[in-house]
C-alpha cells in the first residue's frame, strides 16, 4: 500500500504546492484541494496490491481465525475438500469473480490502472 502511495504523492510537482500557497491556500486548504486528489490514483493502486490478492485466501484465516472464521475463500475449500458440494463451490467462487471484478472497475474509475 505504502509504495503506490509514495510514487503517487513524488509524482505531483512542487510548483503545483507553491501555486496554491501563492493563492492564498492554507496548508489543509492545499491538502484538500491539490494533493489529496492527485494522491487518490496511488490509494486506488495500493489497495489493489493489497486487497485484491487476499480475496482468494484461505490458509491465513484458517491459521489465525479458526476454523469458525466464514472468509469467502474458506467456504469454498470447505465445500469442495470437506463435504464435496463442488456445484455450490463453483457459485461462490462466481461470488468471488464478481466483487473482484467490481473491486477492480471501482479501482479503474479512481486512476489505479494509469501509468505514469
Amino acid at each position: 500500500m505504502l509504495m503506490p502511495l509514495v510514487s503517487a504523492l513524488e509524482r505531483i510537482p512542487a510548483s503545483l504546492v507553491d501555486a496554491a500557497g501563492d493563492m492564498g491556500a492554507t496548508p489543509w486548504q492545499t491538502f484538500r484541494t491539490v494533493i489529496f486528489p492527485l494522491a487518490i490514483p496511488g490509494m486506488a493502486a495500493g489497495s489493489v496490491f493489497t486487497f485484491a490478492v487476499t480475496l482468494g485466501e484461505y490458509v491465513t484465516p484458517m491459521l489465525v481465525g479458526g476454523a469458525g472464521s466464514e472468509f469467502i475463500g474458506n467456504v469454498v475449500y470447505s465445500n469442495v475438500g470437506v463435504s464435496g458440494n463442488v456445484p455450490f463451490a463453483a457459485a461462490f467462487s462466481m461470488v468471488l469473480l464478481v466483487v473482484i471484478g467490481a473491486y477492480m472497475l471501482v479501482a479503474r474509475k479512481f486512476g489505479a490502472f494509469d501509468g505514469a
